[in-house]
């Protein structure tokens, strides 16, 4: 949000939150979820992600992207402001590319066989515009062995702004474990 508050207010607002900062840094950590960030890694496209960093409502920085599967169709909606912009009024091509690979990791999941990203190719046909519901539709294309091949499109209206297509590698569940575990074994 941009604000024309005088200086001596934004200072004194940035002395507030750097005290409320100091007092919580002083506080014992601990982690912030159990489990997984999203639905790609962690074998239930139907879970509650919270804390994805593109879909999750307690993600601060998601935008956030609400993601629904319809038959073998990922349907994801959002609408990014100004903290995404990249070109004036336009989305950050990157945020874009990371948008796509929320969605298509998702899609992936669909297979049965989730796994990782190997490759995200996006091609972007005109600028994705801010405050306006841009709609991704990702399908999964073909799996051969542990390769998932997955497709996806960004429409802002009737506007396609980018085309997408995504390879992943299956990974074997007990790895996705084994990675959580040693995430949490790091954060203590």
């Amino acid at each position: 949000m941009a604000t024309a508050a005088p200086p001596d207010v934004l200072a004194d607002l940035a002395d507030r939150i750097e005290a409320a900062a100091a007092r919580l840094d002083a506080q014992p950590r601990g982690r912030t979820y159990e489990g997984f960030a999203e639905p790609a890694n962690a074998g239930d496209v139907h879970g509650f992600f919270e804390f994805s960093p593109l879909s999750g409502m307690a993600n601060p920085l998601a935008p956030p992207i609400t993601m629904e599967v319809v038959d073998d169709t990922v349907v994801g909606r959002a609408v990014f402001d100004t903290v995404y912009e990249g070109p004036p009024g336009h989305v950050h091509g990157g945020y874009v590319a990371a948008a796509f690979d929320e969605v298509l990791g998702l899609v992936q999941s669909l297979s049965g066989a989730p796994g990782m990203t190997a490759t995200l190719t996006v091609r972007y046909r005109r600028p994705t515009p801010l405050y306006q519901q841009l709609v991704f539709v990702g399908r999964l294309a073909r799996v051969e062995g542990r390769k998932v091949f997955t497709t996806a499109t960004l429409h802002a209206g009737e506007t396609l702004c980018a085309e997408s297509e995504g390879l992943f590698i299956s990974i074997d569940p007990a790895r996705f474990q084994q990675m959580a575990a040693e995430r949490d074994a790091s954060a203590t």
